[in-house]
């Protein structure tokens, strides 16, 4: 195991700091006024972005009746090439939007909803949506293509998002404070009360 680097120490100083000025934050949530509340899901990824190993990050956050309920941010284990590649990966995530949809089925006594996934890659949203592999996509591991078998079944609805309201950005790469203030309101997250 290697020392730590100043540029470490730098970073963890930088966490520290971050965690000490948002002490008072939390997420916000609100009563629904829809009688059957809507699951929303957004998938993001960076390309490339890790400058050592070139592996993407993938960003994923959910909704349930416009309040956040889940999220995550995570290293993809692929190098991919593409940033098609990389967002139809991260798309691969509606896994967990599916098993949501089947929860709130159960828990509601109703039928599994379909999902709708809100991706910025028009590229990675033709390739969920297209059952014919085209030779851009063989060499993607057969497990990514869970998505487009989600979307097949009508359990999963792709939609395009235009990038200046893809939410899951946030969890993808790091961000404008300006922007980075506005994406955190938009998740839901906010001062919860005064210090």
């Amino acid at each position: 195991m290697e020392a730590p680097t100043k540029a470490h120490w730098g970073a963890v100083k930088q966490i520290l700091r971050y965690l000490k000025g948002t002490i008072d934050y939390g997420c916000r949530y609100s009563k629904g006024t829809e009688l059957k509340p809507v699951l929303l899901g957004f998938s993001d990824s960076d390309f490339a972005g890790d400058i050592q190993d070139r592996k993407s990050t993938t960003g994923i956050v959910y909704f349930l009746g416009g309040n956040l309920i889940t999220w995550a941010s995570q290293k993809q284990k692929i190098v991919t090439l593409s940033s098609c590649e990389a967002e139809y990966v991260a798309a691969a995530a509606a896994c967990q939007g599916v098993w949501l949809s089947r929860l709130i089925g159960d828990l509601l006594g109703t039928k599994e909803a379909p999902v709708k996934l809100f991706m910025d890659n028009k590229s990675a949203i033709a390739l969920s949506k297209n059952p014919v592999h085209h030779d851009r996509s063989k060499h993607i591991e057969t497990k990514f293509h869970f998505i487009r078998e989600c979307v097949e079944e009508g359990k999963v609805e792709v939609e395009h998002v235009g990038t200046a309201d893809q939410l899951a950005d946030i969890f993808t790469k790091a961000l404008a404070r300006a922007r980075f203030q506005e994406m955190r309101r938009a998740i839901g997250v906010d001062r919860v009360h005064q210090a």
